[in-house]
């Protein structure tokens, strides 16, 4: 059964989605451990760009 917050009274809703959330998380990992995720290869180096508001690359900078 999954944890419930010390302190916490649960419904039986609450109850049944944390049991649902913690049996897809370890459907998640089983699936990982059998799948792994390819590493990027070429990708740009540091923290993605398109996330971080610009796109520089060799001195063209453009924000999207």
């Amino acid at each position: 059964m999954a944890k419930k917050p010390p302190g916490k009274t649960l419904t039986g809703a609450a109850e049944r989605a944390l049991a649902e959330a913690e049996a897809r998380r370890r459907q998640r990992d089983e699936q990982e451990k059998l799948n792994p995720r390819a590493e990027e290869r070429g990708g740009p180096k540091g923290p993605e760009p398109t996330r971080y508001g610009d796109w520089e690359r060799g001195g063209i900078l453009s924000d999207f």
